[in-house]
């Protein structure tokens, strides 16, 4: 499905490259802050616009919704469109709707500049992710797939967080989506004076607008459900499991279309016949839990349990990006020079995120930035392994005509994956906070002596500072509950961090089932294959 390319032309090929790259990536940059900027900037923008939680939802469900919707989509774009010219226009198209989402406080016209944000982004990614596998050898990919990786993974999930803490307490979050505009214009001017190889003229393949409607309500219906499920309790709101039905049948619907149109769908079911795709596209959704799981965490434990300002708990997590890169640089150089199989770095990865988040298990209300950076360090250099490894495990051994397609399917996954994980643990924290209130509580009455002598301390010391005796004795123990608020807040936030680390304790040994099931598989059909005298992928 995917337009091919012919060579690039030999003039200077290596500034061309280079310079092809960095619009890529500088691209990817514009995606990685549109799609955080909620993320701290949530309580600013719900005071400007004067938005209800339920309203502010949408800014969050329409950019991810079409964002899913880009990333399916945008392999059947790439035969239509010049793929360097749709990443230029997807950039542009970024760079405008931030710029206009930045001068308006409307939330409704908020509401479709995230959407439009949300769509350019996945089609730029896919895009800029193919072009850069089309336009280069494969024996070159690993160092190039880890400078993708910069912008794509690693910017989102420190260095954006960062900017957007820093700018949210020196200007506001106006200035978040203003400094989206130059990095757009900068990306969009390298790429149009950057060497890319000439399109190859292929046969257009009809857009199936059957399986594009039904996968479209089916990501609809899983992001909303996701990113709202918790709010509501689950299934004990009518809409979330009337959603969760509608995507359900959605996705059965889409797949069995899929299956009647074989070549003429969506879907394109010859990815599949890569094992090595088919077991990186499952990792992928543990893997995205790992990343966004972790990178909600953090952030989150620092601004509701420390009280970071939204400047220090974007820094928290900025140190990490450096080790992030340098695992992914230093995987890249061992797979590209010493042949070292991309597999191979994965146990490493994985190890040391499950290690991080142990570590992190273990913070309290009197942890500071010092206590966690050790375990935040560790988590980048673990995730720098993780992803790139896997980057190449699906993609290498896919031909042109399906990388497009094999790319999005791939990044579907992982961001499924990271909503899946974001809404357990949101859920694992609000049911603990309120277990452990109940526990703790039950234990705190005014007959237990250290209670007693606590409540009094408490109410001498309000006493002390001027406040009137009954005043003071219910300020008391209303400073007592907040203690064990905070207590139980910890504990649940340490129970989190915990269950990230589980995570691959549960996932490793399924991951490795299925690897052995894949490759008995691709044995039996390449048996079959030799005796029929077909091929086998």
């Amino acid at each position: 499905m995917t337009t091919l390319l012919a060579d690039v032309p030999s003039r200077d090929r290596s500034a061309a490259g280079a310079i092809l790259v960095a619009g890529i990536v500088l691209a990817t940059l514009t995606e990685a802050i549109a799609s955080t900027v909620l993320s701290l900037g949530r309580g600013d923008i719900i005071g400007d616009t004067y938005a209800t939680p339920d309203q502010f939802a949408w800014l969050d469900i329409g950019y991810t919704a079409l964002k899913l919707i880009g990333f399916m989509i945008a392999s059947w774009l790439m035969t239509r469109i010049n793929p360097r010219s749709l990443i230029i226009s997807s950039t542009l198209v970024m760079g405008a709707a931030c710029g206009i989402a930045a001068i308006t406080a409307r939330l409704d016209l908020l509401v479709v500049l995230r959407v439009i944000q949300g769509f350019s982004g996945g089609v730029l990614l896919v895009g800029g992710q193919t072009l850069i596998f089309l336009s280069f050898p494969r024996s070159r990919q690993p160092v190039l797939q880890a400078l993708f990786a910069m912008g794509a993974v690693v910017a989102p999930a420190t260095i954006a967080p960062a900017l957007q803490g820093w700018l949210l307490d020196s200007q506001s979050w106006t200035w978040i989506f203003f400094s989206v505009i130059p990095i757009a214009l900068a990306a969009a001017g390298l790429l149009l004076i950057a060497d890319s190889p000439k399109p190859v003229e292929t046969a257009h393949s009809p857009l199936d607008w059957i399986g594009l409607s039904l996968i479209s309500v089916t990501l609809f219906c899983f992001t909303y459900v996701f990113s709202q499920g918790s709010r509501w309790d689950w299934f004990a709101e009518p809409r979330i499991l009337w959603l969760t039905v509608i995507g359900m049948a959605a996705l059965l619907a889409f797949l069995g279309q899929q299956l009647i149109g074989k070549d003429q769908g969506l879907l394109d079911f010859t990815l599949f016949r890569s094992e090595d795709f088919s077991f990186a596209f499952v990792v992928s959704f543990v893997a995205g839990a790992a990343l966004f799981g972790s990178a909600y965490l953090i952030p989150s434990f620092a601004v509701s349990v420390l009280a970071f300002t939204p400047t220090d708990a974007g820094q928290l997590l900025l140190p990490s990006g450096a080790l992030f890169i340098g695992a992914l640089l230093l995987a890249a150089f061992l797979m590209q020079t010493r042949r070292i199989p991309p597999i191979a770095t994965v146990p490493f990865g994985i190890l040391m995120i499950m290690i991080a988040m142990w570590m992190l298990s273990g913070s309290t209300n009197q942890s500071g930035a010092d206590d966690m950076m050790a375990a935040i360090l560790l988590r980048g250099l673990g995730l720098g392994f993780l992803f790139l490894s896997i980057t190449l495990v699906a993609f290498s051994n896919l031909n042109n005509s399906n990388l497009a397609s094999g790319i999005g399917l791939f990044n579907t996954g992982r961001q499924l994956g990271g909503l899946m994980g974001v809404a357990g643990l949101q859920t694992l924290i609000d049911h603990n906070v309120a277990g452990n209130i109940a526990v703790l509580g039950a234990n705190i009455t005014a007959g237990v002596p250290a209670v007693g002598q606590r409540l009094t301390t408490l109410t001498a010391m309000l006493v002390a500072k001027g406040m009137d005796a009954a005043d003071a004795s219910r300020a008391a123990t209303s400073l007592l509950g907040r203690a064990v608020t905070g207590q139980a807040t910890v504990i649940a936030f340490d129970t989190a961090f915990n269950a990230v680390a589980l995570l691959f304790v549960i996932a490793a040994p399924v991951l490795v089932t299925i690897k052995i099931g894949l490759s008995r598989y691709a044995k039996m059909r390449a048996v079959r294959s030799s005796r029929t005298g077909e091929p086998g992928t």
